[in-house]
């Protein structure tokens, strides 16, 4: 697990030298800090590519969104002999870039046999545009469409896997896709309820200033939204960014009628997916409620 450590050491609302001077910058600048896609240094140019991992069957590409922005995306096929007709649409953090996640999803095509499609929001590696709420829930929505719309993909399930931030793009997305058999599955690690709940511990310096960020992400309103999809939720227990109670208040106002609660003791916000286990809890999330 070592090299997918090295690859997503990367901030949640940058660093802690930041943290400082936040509280007057929160309003006038919170997209920067909510979405610093710039750290670490590179991460717009320096991109890892998939064969850098020895992956080889997979595409580079560039989608359009409704809006005019181009989103750089990679595409990873299952390995053929433990494919299971199902695609992985993943959401990254806020920082880096897809490049830096390249292990997790190898993995998952690899040796769970998921066909994956890395979105990378605007913004973020080589994607055009600025990052916003707004924003990228049009980009969340075109990887969504683009997956239906490939007539390689025809008829394959669509597991939404979100971690951080990406939890939150993951559960406004499903919210807004409730159609049966659009997304069969939902798995969500170490996600807030919201980034104005998310400030006082993330940010104290700004804590007074939590009701005037507009960037909200309200994942506690949403998710109870969604019943009808099988949700997995994998919290580290010693995440210093986003307190597991965060993930812990997502569980209880959960509806789905089959939800699924994983504890990684020792994960902090940037290593829970390196912990023994995480990736046998998704694999057997999938085999009993995904592809069934």
């Amino acid at each position: 697990m070592s090299s997918i450590l090295s690859y997503l050491r990367v901030p949640f609302l940058a660093s802690s030298g930041l943290a400082a001077v936040a509280s007057g910058l929160l309003y006038f600048k919170q997209n920067e800090i909510i979405y610093p896609r710039n750290i670490p240094a590179g991460a717009r140019t320096d991109i890892p590519r998939p064969a850098q991992f020895g992956i080889t069957d997979y595409e580079e590409l560039m989608i359009p969104t409704p809006d005019g922005e181009t989103l750089s995306c990679f595409f990873l096929r299952a390995n053929k002999q433990h494919a299971r007709n199902v695609t992985v649409l993943m959401f990254h953090g806020n920082a880096g870039n897809i490049g830096y996640r390249l292990p997790i999803a190898k993995i998952l095509e690899e040796d769970i046999g998921c066909n994956v499609l890395m979105l990378q929001y605007r913004g973020y590696g080589l994607s055009t545009g600025t990052p916003n709420e707004k924003g990228l829930m049009i980009d969340a929505q075109t990887g969504l469409d683009y997956i239906k719309q490939r007539p390689e993909l025809k008829g394959t399930r669509i597991v939404l896997y979100g971690q951080s931030l990406g939890g939150a793009v993951s559960i406004a997305l499903a919210a807004r896709n409730l159609k049966e058999g659009d997304i069969s599955g939902i798995i969500l690690e170490n996600t807030f309820t919201s980034i104005r709940k998310l400030i006082p511990s993330a940010f104290p310096p700004a804590r007074y200033l939590a009701p005037l960020c507009h960037q909200i992400w309200p994942s506690e309103e949403m998710l109870p939204k969604v019943t009808g999809i099988p949700i997995l939720f994998l919290s580290g227990l010693r995440d210093e960014i986003v307190p597991p109670s965060h993930m812990a208040q997502l569980y209880k106002v959960c509806h789905a009628k089959v939800k699924v609660w994983r504890e990684l003791p020792n994960g902090s916000h940037n290593d829970t997916v390196a912990e023994p286990g995480y990736f046998g809890y998704i694999s057997d999330f999938i085999t009993q409620f995904v592809v069934r």
